[in-house]
């Protein structure tokens, strides 16, 4: 496409793109979290980044709805419209999810976990109340899949590091919980190293339940449905995603799971003029339907992300060039996992032939392939220098859960200060 062609705006909540494989690193210190995301004003910098939420999509008019950050809301015209909305975490009426859950869907997330985690870790180093200790060295996940299963792994190691620094607390004093409704975890990697993955979590002294979920966990006391009850300030919810729910009002074809319908072409089903990609959309999978596979759809994951892009950049292009659309086909190239330093699990597809690895081999094959799909090189090459320093430099341990409110101090001290208590008349005569 030739410069000054077309206008490009982008209309995002966020002001930057979150590299998801990324957050349970970054939750474990190993990643610097602003090396996660990639600032879309930077490397956009001949597109209109706008902050904002788009609420409603009138296709007849061409025309979508913003709701800035402040202000009000505003109409922006389009002849071509692209849905990468993303996905938000699946969630379920469970009875205290909605207060005592952390999710694993954003950098924020990501930090305020690690924080939390160590502030636990501060608690209960700085009390003899042997039911609050319990309570705060207690973590349940929720969800066994590679988020859940990374995190949980990540956040352990961290933990078992951060705890030699602890007088009065262990390793053997923590106790972390995972919880799957199915009846493995990893999924992604296959039944062998998924089973690998709970034995080797089992073996950190990670308890994994299996084809079970949680009741409900009311101010922080858990109960799972095979009759297991604990009390934990720390529950973090990875059980899935699911489209953002946003989509509902754009009066666009959905799938039953709520995806944007489109073609293989990403287009979606129906127009010529909006196209669709990443965990919002319902792409058919050519590669496995060719293989057999019938009714198969892409699985959210950032391997297809990435590769839809570029399909569909080329495609929108052609579109308004009246040129054919090219379907997006790729052959799932395998999975790999990092269950914490030097640990992990992959599983490499070449050709006909699957490589299972395991162990170091795995964490290496973890890193480097995340590393190169990071986009832009800026941000590759700080996420390798983390990784580099992390090799020679211990782990940061420190907690910084105050800048979740960072004023409070301030506000606190810039409070008038409260007025004398009158003093009682038996007092003044006594003073007199």
């Amino acid at each position: 496409m030739r410069y000054g062609e077309a206008t490009v705006t982008v209309v995002d909540p966020r002001s930057y793109m979150t590299y998801q494989p990324f957050l349970p690193e970054a939750a474990a210190g190993s990643i610097s979290p602003r090396h996660v995301v990639v600032p879309l004003r930077r490397v956009l910098p001949k597109a209109e980044v706008l902050t904002g939420r788009v609420t409603t999509i009138d296709q007849d008019r061409k025309v979508a709805t913003v709701a800035p950050l402040v202000g009000e809301a505003y109409e922006v015209p389009f002849d071509y419209l692209v849905i990468a909305m993303g996905a938000v975490s699946r969630t379920f009426p469970i009875p205290g999810l909605a207060e005592q859950g952390i999710g694993m869907k954003g950098v924020e997330e990501s930090i305020g976990l690690r924080n939390h985690v160590l502030e636990q870790l501060d608690k209960a180093d700085s009390t003899t109340d042997e039911e609050i200790r319990r309570k705060a060295l207690t973590f349940v996940f929720i969800g066994g899949g590679f988020a859940g299963a990374e995190t949980v792994g990540e956040v352990e190691d961290m933990a078992r590091d951060a705890a030699k620094y602890y007088r009065n607390v262990s390793r053997e004093d923590m106790r972390f919980i995972l919880v799957d409704a199915a009846d493995k975890i990893l999924p992604e990697v296959g039944p062998k190293l998924g089973q690998y993955g709970k034995e080797h979590l089992e073996s950190r002294g990670v308890e994994v339940y299996l084809s079970t979920s949680m009741d409900s966990c009311v101010d922080g006391h858990v109960v799972l449905k095979n009759g297991l009850e604990v009390d934990s300030n720390t529950i973090v919810w990875t059980a899935g995603v699911k489209p953002n729910p946003a989509l509902a009002r754009f009066g666009l074809p959905l799938g039953p799971r709520g995806h944007v319908d489109t073609a293989a072409t990403l287009q979606v089903q129906g127009t010529d003029y909006i196209w669709a990609a990443g965990d919002n959309a319902q792409v058919p999978d050519l590669a496995a339907r060719a293989a057999g596979v019938e009714n198969a759809w892409c699985p959210p994951n950032a391997q297809h992300a990435l590769r839809q892009a570029k399909v569909l950049g080329d495609n929108v292009v052609s579109g308004m060039r009246g040129f054919p659309q090219k379907e997006y086909k790729h052959s799932n190239k395998g999975a790999v996992a990092g269950l914490g330093v030097h640990k992990g699990v992959a599983m490499i597809v070449m050709g006909k032939m699957k490589i299972k690895l395991k162990g170091r081999l795995a964490w290496y094959m973890h890193r480097g392939y995340h590393g190169l799909a990071m986009p832009t090189w800026n941000r590759k090459i700080r996420v390798f220098a983390d990784w580099t320093l992390g090799a020679f430099l211990k782990r940061e341990v420190v907690s910084l859960g105050a800048i979740e409110n960072p004023r409070e101090e301030f506000y606190e001290a810039a409070k008038p200060a409260p007025a004398p208590a009158a003093s009682k008349p038996e007092e003044k005569a006594k003073a007199s």
